[in-house]
């Protein structure tokens, strides 16, 4: 059984599916790694790391023949047309805008599995790649939002007087948020934090951070997420946020529902009640933005002088750590289905849809796409 990870091809993406340090617990199980020439460059997983970890390193195609393909963006429809019928995928799959992706991997007769798609549940943690990536995500706003603001973060004592410390709000207490507030209070910024769920509170002040609380209907979502809410309550808490971010020197946006486009927070009148050289980073900008105006991979500034930084390929900016997170998190999916070599038997594939965790995460398989609760079961590839 092989298992090929083939450079990516999506622009301004650093990351790489599998990592040196995970290569053993494969070819433990019985896989043999193929590995595309190049394709840790960036996170600093050379060709000489991986030959050394066991993998195989090959320049060209290295997906066609392979029985598992391993990757962080979606395979291309091209692809998934290359691979040959049976072949499993593992990406971040994006159901909602890589539809021809899917469609492809259905035509191929490709088992293709999305991340985004993973169940919020214990079992899955360790498998649950939109929150390892969140967390890099989170950590990077925080950083960019100091390096683009005039201000100090700290309180600082000084023979000239004391500079007062910075005030960050960030709106969105998930995973990306909750580490983009511990980031901001590391840096010395005094910060708090507004989320939909009230369950967050707690979360908000173990991490030192003040939580907002608007008094509003709480919109907690299955899985943990937040759900949508309507234009009219969409109204009431932008109004009640307006004062909170007027007095802010940042605010870091994080609010996103899987599947949906992302939550308006701020309109252009909200960041106009800012003062000039307040920073806000968007880190929902690549799907259609918490911040109206924002664009993804662009800084604008408005007439007033705020700086909207709009996020694109955050956890890509952390190449070495998001892709080591990302690796385990892969790893642990593909283990999950994978009956290890034994006694002389070859490793195998065991994709059994009466797995909860397999039969959510799965989009395609057996020529047709995937529909979750069918309770079918594969047998053994």
């Amino acid at each position: 059984m092989r298992i090929a990870v083939p450079r990516e091809i999506r622009d301004g993406e650093k990351r790489v599916a599998l990592v040196p340090d995970v290569i053993n617990k494969l070819t433990r199980l019985g896989y043999e790694v193929v590995i595309e020439a190049g394709a840790g460059v960036h996170s600093q997983a050379t060709d000489d790391l991986y030959t050394a970890a066991g993998a195989t390193v090959k320049s060209g195609n290295v997906i066609s023949d392979a029985d598992v393909v391993l990757s962080v963006t979606s395979l291309t429809p091209a692809q998934m047309g290359s691979l040959k019928k049976g072949a499993v995928t593992i990406s971040f799959l994006s159901p909602v805008t890589g539809t021809d992706s899917i469609d492809a991997a259905a035509s191929a007769g490709v088992t293709a599995f999305s991340l985004e798609l993973v169940p919020r549940i214990s079992r899955a943690q360790s498998m649950d790649a939109l929150t390892s990536q969140a967390l890099c995500a989170g950590y990077r706003a925080a950083l960019v939002g100091a390096e683009l603001s005039p201000r100090f973060f700290p309180m600082l004592m000084t023979a000239a007087g004391t500079v007062t410390p910075a005030q960050v709000l960030v709106l969105g207490a998930g995973v990306a948020g909750l580490q983009a507030i511990a980031t901001a209070r590391r840096l010395g910024g005094v910060v708090s934090a507004y989320d939909v769920r009230p369950s967050s509170a707690d979360e908000v002040k173990s991490m030192g951070a003040t939580f907002i609380n608007l008094e509003l209907e709480a919109l907690e979502g299955a899985g943990g997420y937040a759900r949508e809410m309507t234009e009219e309550r969409a109204a009431k808490q932008r109004e009640l946020l307006t004062p909170y971010i007027a007095k802010s020197h940042l605010v870091i946006t994080t609010a996103a529902v899987p599947g949906r486009t992302a939550p308006r927070l701020m309109t252009a009148k909200m960041v106009d009640a800012m003062e000039a050289g307040t920073i806000i980073v968007d880190l929902a900008a690549e799907t259609g933005g918490n911040v109206e105006g924002s664009k993804p991979g662009e800084i604008v500034v408005t007439a007033k002088g705020v700086q909207i930084w709009g996020g694109k390929d955050v956890p890509s900016q952390l190449p070495f750590h998001a892709s080591s997170l990302y690796s385990r998190n892969v790893v642990n999916l593909l283990t999950l289905m994978t009956t290890p070599s034994k006694d002389g038997a070859p490793v195998s594939l065991n994709i059994d849809f009466t797995d909860e965790i397999i039969d959510k995460s799965a989009t395609t398989h057996g020529g047709a796409k995937h529909t979750p609760g069918a309770s079918e079961k594969g047998g053994a590839k």
